[in-house]
């Protein structure tokens, strides 16, 4: 492979751009958590008698409650994370959900579980949803050329869509353009077209050939968002909103198509800046990201988003095997499907915008979902807080499925390259 790791770092785009730039990327230190790390009001614990096999996974009575707060406090003043908000549950194991910390360090309003958060990469696994219902009608096929459907991309008669959403195209990832990264935090307000976001990829040489490596690449689902627009005849937004969202009930979920934030909403705090300072993100306009990582959503979205997205029930089973069918990483126990991965047999995605993150994914054996939801990108050490997050809470659930992405050192790549650590 070009790299010695499956480069999961900004999962939606998040600071490629900058580390290109030669921006700092500071560990998390430049402020502090200024609200007391105790639970909100509205946090929730609760248990029920199992009704089942318990898979490995804990029983979430308040013993397990209380040693999972203290962990998630704990990764907070580690991390300095202003906010976070858990969701944890599994069928008679009980359910646990938690807000730490504040929404907005200005005000001190604290962190809660309805709100709005962007998601990042987590967009990914609803543009492949919908491509993938495009083949279950008849409309595509996962083994089309993408040259099929948009012209001018290179190697397109050789790239599959399927190659496109497993992250074996060999084209370069826009997102780790210089000229795209200082034009986006230049002005985080612009809008980009995906037209504009190609052209920072396809000026590159593509980095190998079609299925012969994996490489993360934001460049991927822009392409893909394009063929569901020709194809459906809908704006990508639209379509999902209609084809995705409303069959899975999901009515906190979006795709803006500007800078807009529902309310109420997190402030999101980043250090991906030209300056290397901190900024708040909230305004910063998502277009950049579109298929790749525009969305938002809230926790109890995404907890049930979470169990749709891996048991495929908006799709057919024979398309949902072929999602699910991962390839193997050089981390044990880890790997990418069709837009989603698995790790330590936790299936789902994860995400990264600048001022946001998230994680949200799906233990099958036990039906057990996990959703991590937080209001900062800063790395610890070279870290995803959200890692650290999922890390901490599955050692003390499910102590056989610890979800765990180890930093990797990159190999020096002849062509532009991420410095960044792996993060699905």
């Amino acid at each position: 492979m070009r790299h010695s790791q499956i480069q999961w770092r900004r999962v939606c785009v998040g600071a490629a751009a900058a580390v290109l730039l030669s921006v700092p990327v500071a560990a998390g230190s430049a402020y502090g958590v200024t609200a007391p790390l105790a639970p909100s009001p509205s946090a929730t614990a609760s248990s029920s008698p199992s009704a089942s096999s318990d898979a490995g996974f804990a029983q979430l009575d308040p013993a397990v409650a209380a040693r999972l707060d203290t962990a998630v406090k704990q990764v907070m003043r580690e991390a300095n994370v202003p906010g976070v908000s858990v969701s944890l549950s599994a069928p008679g194991k009980g359910n646990y959900v938690r807000s730490f910390g504040v929404a907005d360090k200005a005000t001190g309003t604290p962190m809660t579980p309805n709100l709005y958060m962007r998601i990042g990469s987590e967009t990914k696994t609803f543009t492949v949803t919908a491509m993938l219902e495009l083949v279950d009608q008849g409309k595509l096929g996962l083994d089309d050329p993408i040259g099929k459907y948009i012209p001018g991309v290179p190697n397109g008669d050789k790239i599959t869509l399927r190659q496109l959403a497993e992250m074996r195209s060999g084209l370069f990832n826009y997102s780790e353009d210089s000229a795209f990264g200082k034009a986006m935090l230049s002005d985080p307000k612009k809008p980009f077209t995906p037209r504009q976001l190609l052209d920072y990829s396809f000026k590159h040489p593509v980095l190998f050939q079609p299925g012969k490596e994996f490489l993360y690449c934001n460049t991927n689902l822009i392409l893909l968002g394009l063929v569901i627009e020709k194809v459906s005849g809908q704006p990508l937004n639209e379509y999902i909103a209609q084809k995705v969202l409303k069959p899975a009930g999901l009515t906190h979920t979006s795709f803006p198509t500007d800078a807009a934030f529902p309310s109420p909403h997190a402030q999101g705090y980043t250090n991906q800046t030209l300056s290397g300072k901190v900024e708040v993100t909230t305004d910063w306009n998502p277009s950049w990201a579109w298929a790749a990582g525009a969305m938002i959503s809230d926790l109890s979205d995404l907890k049930s988003w979470a169990h749709t997205v891996a048991t495929g029930t908006l799709l057919s089973a024979k398309t949902q095997a072929e999602r699910l069918k991962t390839i193997p990483s050089t981390i044990p126990g880890a790997g990418y499907g069709v837009g989603i991965f698995n790790i330590q047999g936790w299936i789902g995605h994860n995400g990264s915008l600048p001022g946001y993150e998230s994680l949200t994914v799906y233990l099958p054996e036990a039906k057990a979902t996990l959703v991590v939801l937080i209001n900062t990108d800063m790395l610890h050490g070279k870290s995803e807080p959200t890692t650290l997050f999922g890390q901490a809470i599955t050692k003390i659930v499910t102590p056989g499925h610890v979800f765990n992405i180890p930093v990797v050192e990159p190999h020096v790549s002849p062509a532009p390259s991420t410095s960044s650590s792996p993060s699905p």
